[in-house]
């Protein structure tokens, strides 16, 4: 009697080693350049996966991505499973590596007092008749790698979910700190009890994941409130 072969698929692999859920949930950086090339490749074929498919790949150039650079689309299709579509995704996909290389690094603001964040985020929230709710994200030299809104609601406040916060500074590379920011319309910077128990809060949440809250703004139109600087974070 013959018995046909199975052939492994990554979808029969345990869901933290598959490449694309393994990059949502431990982020780009943790991925190998095998498991990063075999998202871009997407399938393999019914004998070899596409994190095989990878790993032929790089081999046949010492896994040095610069010479896999170097590669025309004739020569990647060389390679059975690479067709044009996937040819072009890869040259393209290294392309654009190449000329991150040779791109200006952005000068990051760097957060280093209450008043740099208040600068940093007060163009978006002084001048608003509704609160909204923000995050600063800060890299471990506490420079801003971005500004997130969380959420929007009416003149008297909006609502805030922490598993949002965390994503978001997740995401971001993830993000080392964060800076909690919203704004009262009405003029008025001082906390209420709700501002109070929602930093608490968040500190806690952050504590868990490593992420520190540093602080928490209030922005108003001729000044702010800190939480650090007054001690209450």
């Amino acid at each position: 009697m013959n018995y046909q072969k199975n052939t492994l698929t990554i979808k029969s692999w345990a869901e933290e080693d598959r490449p694309r859920e393994k990059m949502l949930k431990r982020g780009k950086q943790n991925l190998s350049d095998v498991e990063l090339l075999a998202i871009m490749i997407g399938s393999g074929s019914r004998k070899e996966t596409a994190v095989g498919l990878s790993q032929r790949i790089l081999k046949s150039v010492e896994n040095n991505l610069n010479e896999l650079g170097k590669a025309s689309l004739a020569e990647l299709m060389q390679f059975k499973g690479v067709g044009k579509a996937k040819a072009i995704t890869i040259a393209a996909a290294l392309e654009l590596g190449r000329r991150r290389q040779l791109s200006e690094f952005i000068d990051r603001p760097q957060i280093l007092s209450s008043k740099d964040g208040y600068q940093c985020i007060a163009p978006i929230l002084m001048d608003l008749n509704h609160e909204e709710f923000w995050i600063i994200l800060l890299n471990r030299a506490n420079k801003v790698i971005g500004k997130e809104q969380i959420s929007a609601g009416g003149v008297s406040g909006t609502v805030v979910d922490a598993k949002i916060v965390f994503r978001k500074a997740l995401e971001a590379g993830p993000a080392s700190s964060i800076i909690l920011c919203h704004n009262h319309p009405s003029g008025n910077t001082q906390p209420s009890q709700a501002d109070i128990d929602l930093t608490k809060k968040l500190k806690e949440a952050g504590a868990t994941l490593d992420i520190l809250v540093l602080d928490h703004l209030i922005i108003a139109e001729k000044g702010y409130f800190s939480f650090a600087d007054e001690g209450r974070l």
